[in-house]
């Protein structure tokens, strides 16, 4: 017996009462269920193994294989089953057609990986309807010519196609690139990917590079007047209703009472009144602007008037920055529709400098769920109470009853005006209780409309 025998058989031995000597013997199954669980491991790897493999190997099919080359396979095979089945001669040539001309195209897809390519852009920010160009370097770093070839270029939704000419081991080929008029957004470019097709377009490689770049499309502004000498009147901060003893904003005269700094004392009116008069002063805020910006869809007529917004919109962000203004960009943001109602919450555009600011209104849309501009200001008034000015920038689909309702959103001493995108509109210019609303057209009667309440 040998010992692995001994370890797995253990035999022992009773006497019973009859004197005799019974043998009991017990045999491990231990090595057939080691055997048995190897088995099943080993298995279940063979098996991942191979899923993995299939796996793999249908996305390569459905990456490398188009349409007419399913059709042309589907055509081979079919051919040669029922030609060889039935002794169908005819379908035996169709089928061997296919597979020749499935043989024939997999030579075009070699090489698909020895260019190099290096795309560069000129700028990485434009205005909206304005072009870009840059330029696509493509060399071969493979020891072999390499055959003539495509590379695709993504540019946000469209595709700019290059087309390779044969190039020698080591030789490079420099394209222009242009892109034409943009539309505002963050819009990708890249990666450049290189293609290798057959020319009857049964097969298709592709490879990618890593080489991706963003372009920020700003939205088209205007130069504005100085908001401190134009409607918007706050050079030395916004005086407000509170009355003080000492600011820059006088107001009136009052009788002098125990604890008044002699300073304040108004002689003039203490030598007519024969009663010592101070002086009295309205509280100056330091000045703080918001620019809100309504994105709800049901606020405006189209995207058109959406974009027209947005420009009016950065037009006022800039000249707030450019006149040191402490400004706010605000706008609502994106509500799940299962909490719509029940959650407010709204978006700050960065506003620290003018490349920020435009680099925030690039990525602006309208919003299908979102809170409308009504409650929008209702948060951005309670969350910052030291607000002197405000402007709303809204659509045509906005009526003027609530355009009032925002406005009396703001404190009493915040100074509010409404900037009303619409196309089919002429530009003009109302005045409401607590409320001024400008009507523009085009961006251009921005900048009209804001000099001429500077006179009104």
């Amino acid at each position: 017996m040998s010992l692995t025998d001994t370890r797995l058989t253990r035999t022992s031995s009773s006497t019973g009462t009859d004197g005799r000597t019974h043998a009991t013997s017990v045999t491990a199954t231990s090595v057939s269920s080691g055997r048995l669980v190897g088995a099943v491991v080993t298995g279940a790897k063979v098996w991942r193994s191979i899923s993995s493999t299939a796996v793999q190997a249908a996305e390569w099919v459905a990456r490398t294989v188009r349409p007419a080359g399913a059709l042309v396979l589907v055509a081979a095979t079919a051919g040669l089953i029922l030609g060889i089945v039935f002794g169908w001669v005819e379908w035996m040539v169709a089928g061997s057609i296919a597979v020749i001309l499935l043989i024939a195209s997999v030579p075009f897809l070699f090489g698909a990986r020895s260019y190099d390519v290096t795309l560069s852009l000129e700028h990485g920010r434009v205005v909206a309807g304005d072009g870009m160009t840059g330029e696509v370097v493509v060399r071969n770093h493979g020891r072999g010519t390499a055959l003539p070839g495509r590379i695709d270029i993504p540019v946000g939704a469209g595709l700019v196609e290059f087309g390779i000419p044969l190039l020698r081991p080591g030789h490079t080929v420099a394209q222009p690139l242009e892109i034409p008029a943009l539309r505002r957004g963050i819009i990708t470019v890249g990666p450049a990917t290189t293609v290798r097709s057959d020319p009857v377009g049964l097969l298709r490689r592709e490879h990618a590079f890593d080489d991706v770049h963003e372009v920020y499309v700003h939205p088209r502004t205007v130069s504005l007047p100085s908001t401190s000498a134009g409607l918007i009147r706050d050079l030395e901060g916004s005086p407000t209703r509170r009355t003080v003893d000492a600011d820059m904003s006088f107001h009136a005269i009052r009788p002098y009472v125990p604890g008044d700094a002699r300073r304040h004392i108004h002689w003039k009116s203490t030598a007519k009144t024969g009663t010592l008069m101070v002086r009295q002063y309205e509280e100056s805020r330091r000045s703080r602007m918001a620019v809100v910006l309504a994105v709800a869809e049901d606020e405006y007529l189209d995207e058109d008037e959406f974009e027209l917004a947005v420009s009016c919109a950065a037009s006022l962000g800039l000249r707030a920055i450019r006149d040191a203004r402490d400004v706010a960009i605000v706008t609502g943001s994106e509500v799940p529709r299962v909490v719509r109602g029940r959650i407010r919450t709204i978006r700050h555009l960065p506003a620290s400098s003018s490349r920020l600011l435009l680099d925030g209104f690039s990525g602006v849309e309208m919003l299908e769920n979102t809170m409308p501009v009504v409650e929008v200001c209702r948060l951005i008034a309670e969350s910052d109470e030291g607000l002197s000015i405000a402007v709303l920038v809204v659509g045509s689909g906005l009526p003027l009853a609530r355009l009032q309702q925002a406005a009396l959103a703001f404190p009493s001493e915040t100074r509010v005006i409404a900037v009303v995108c619409d196309e089919r509109a002429h530009p003009r210019m109302r005045a409401f209780a607590g409320l001024s609303v400008l009507t523009v057209g085009t961006i251009d009667d921005l900048s009209g409309l804001m000099l001429r309440g500077a006179t009104v």
